[in-house]
């Protein structure tokens, strides 16, 4: 069951890690038309906003998920350390990168650089949690 279920966690977070990128690139796209002066993207702050909260519950879903699949597998839960560890950064900071965006209030708000500077560290994170996701696979 196990040897089923490890793909299914790692395809359900590589889905999580697609939306967390497209994520980013609005951001990005906000963050560069606010610093220019260009035509400001209303439908990507939209979307910005509406999707962002829902990101730590599905990150969060995906490293239960990865939790359940070593009690299934009878292992302590410590296992994979390295992959562990990068996983609970991974949740702390998408909840920490909640609050932040949460307090962003105005075009000059002090929180929208920390904002931004998580959600690089995030993005590297990520690709290097599914560097370790691959390794143990094979």
């Amino acid at each position: 069951m196990v040897a089923f279920l490890a793909p299914l966690h790692g395809l359900f977070n590589a889905v999580v890690g697609v939306l967390l990128f497209v994520q980013a690139w609005r951001g990005l796209k906000i963050r560069r038309a606010r610093r220019t002066g260009g035509a400001f993207p209303v439908s990507s702050v939209k979307r910005h906003r509406k999707n962002g909260p829902i990101l730590p519950y599905l990150a969060a879903t995906g490293f239960a998920a990865g939790l359940l699949l070593i009690a299934l597998d009878h292992r302590p839960l410590i296992s994979f350390p390295t992959h562990f560890f990068f996983g609970l950064s991974i949740v702390l900071l998408l909840w920490l990168l909640r609050r932040l965006g949460v307090r962003i209030k105005g075009p000059l708000s002090p929180i929208r650089t920390p904002h931004f500077v998580l959600g690089i560290a995030l993005l590297v994170i990520y690709v290097v949690q599914v560097g370790l996701g691959f390794s143990l696979l094979f």
